[in-house]
């Protein structure tokens, strides 16, 4: 299981209790309310790993185009 305030507290956003972190690989997100639920998004908003269902897939998606360019250096 993984540290929740560890990674809350490196995210580089929190969206309705989804956190968002670069990585070298791509968007890491995370649900920290249900931290068995995540998903690995490459930089074009492709899927490259998740445990999410398709609902859910699909929220954290959007959450993550909605809110990229606060993402940004």
């Amino acid at each position: 299981m993984p540290d929740i305030k560890i990674i809350a507290d490196k995210a580089d956003i929190i969206v309705n209790g989804y956190a968002f972190t670069r990585e070298d690989d791509g968007v890491h997100v995370l649900n920290l309310n249900s931290p068995d639920k995540a998903v690995v998004f490459n930089s074009d908003g492709e899927v490259l790993e998740t445990t999410m269902d398709d609902i859910e897939l699909s929220i954290a998606s959007r959450y993550l185009q909605q809110n990229l360019k606060y993402m940004e250096d």
